[in-house]
């Protein structure tokens, strides 16, 4: 998986390698699709989700260079995959994830993976308050129009991973927050993921 998926897609970063390598990413597979945790694409969970492939897991943690200590929100847990490996990056991570019955499987999976401090709450990300801001953001999910407030739930200095569109490709962007009103975008990569559930879409035109 590392040398002919992660490393061909650009993933060069050793510590993202290393903690690809070390999370045991077919714990994190729905039973049923353990034997295909590592193929190059994504693997089917409940509630109609799915498990991104490792490429795009690699590439998203290699854009937002999470350091030890730092505050991560990752939005739409799915299996807790992403999520575990945002916590071997040493961040202190909170992921939310609308459906009931991946917040216990993740919840699980976390916890038998060595993960038990990794908050996992049961939440539309559409109309959640944060309560604070984050030194990362990521959103598991696209968004069929770029939403604003995704960005101002960052600290100055913090990073949101999002990927935008509503067709084939989609756009993998990172936003920084450099100021209280100023954010810097970067687009990284073109893929294709689902959309964020409740994600808002682009006004149909009128005429």
């Amino acid at each position: 998986m590392i040398q002919q998926q992660v490393r061909a897609w650009d993933v060069l970063d050793p510590e993202v390698l290393e903690v690809l390598a070390v999370v045991p990413r077919e714990r994190f597979a729905a039973p049923g699709y353990r034997d295909i945790a590592f193929a190059d694409t994504a693997i089917p969970l409940p509630a109609g989700q799915s498990m991104l492939a490792p490429k795009i897991h690699g590439r998203i943690l290699q854009a937002l260079e999470v350091r030890p200590g730092e505050s991560v929100l990752e939005v739409g847990t799915g299996s807790g995959c992403l999520t575990a490996c945002l916590a071997a990056l040493g961040g202190q991570v909170t992921s939310l994830e609308i459906h009931a019955e991946l917040v216990a499987l993740a919840t699980d999976n976390l916890r038998a993976a060595g993960f038990p401090g990794v908050g996992v709450l049961a939440t539309d990300a559409t109309s959640w308050q944060a309560p604070q801001r984050y030194d990362v953001v990521v959103l598991t999910g696209s968004l069929p129009e770029y939403d604003r407030r995704y960005e101002q739930w960052l600290k100055v200095g913090g990073r949101l991973f999002v990927v935008v569109g509503t067709g084939e490709p989609m756009t993998a962007r990172l936003v920084t927050r450099s100021g209280d009103h100023e954010f810097a975008q970067v687009d990284l990569f073109e893929t294709v993921i689902d959309p964020l559930v409740n994600a808002r879409r682009p006004s149909a035109f009128v005429f």
